[in-house]
């Protein structure tokens, strides 16, 4: 099983891609954080971010959908985001690494479950907001570095994927899956 990751900073094109490659037959693994905020917000809670426990809710999502991913059929599957990202975004939000967080860093390492080519959706040029997409441009600008930073820090490749057109962001996705050994 060849588990890759596509990250990038909010609004950089992500989901597009992904839903291009699920239509094409790849195994999509959908991003946790997300999912996380949104449960929140429809419970009350505005800003679930801010909590120290955000970290530790996205963290157990995410190793239960790559989990029960294991099970679907495929080669190749695609994860929107890891627990790299979720490390970036602990750094970016000054939350401290939780005891679940660094855990899990490492079980990723030490199993090696993800690819170390890593596909870096690069930024449009701006951000549209959402509800759970509260970030400027420039804000963005940062938290993209972080997730640099953060994947090169722990021996994974960034792959970038420029801007431009949706059919040739996804062609250069394509490209790099098909000449992986």
């Amino acid at each position: 099983m060849k588990r890759y990751i596509l990250t990038g900073t909010p609004g950089a094109g992500k989901t597009a891609i992904l839903r291009w490659l699920e239509r094409d037959g790849y195994t999509v693994v959908e991003e946790a954080a997300t999912d996380v905020i949104a449960l929140h917000q429809a419970q009350g809670d505005r800003e679930p971010w801010t909590k120290s426990s955000f970290v530790e809710a996205i963290i157990a999502l995410q190793r239960r959908r790559q989990e029960q991913a294991a099970a679907l059929p495929g080669e190749v599957q695609i994860y929107d985001r890891s627990p790299v990202c979720t490390y970036a975004l602990a750094t970016y939000l000054g939350h401290p690494v939780s005891p679940g967080l660094s855990r899990e860093l490492e079980r990723i390492q030490a199993r090696q479950i993800y690819e170390k080519k890593v596909f870096f959706i690069q930024n449009l040029g701006f951000v549209a907001p959402t509800d759970a997409r509260l970030i400027t441009f420039e804000e963005s600008l940062r938290f993209e570095q972080i997730h640099q930073d953060a994947y090169t820090s722990l021996g994974y490749e960034c792959v970038p994927i420029a801007p431009g057109m949706l059919p040739d962001r996804v062609a250069a996705v394509k490209k790099q899956l098909e000449a992986a050994p």
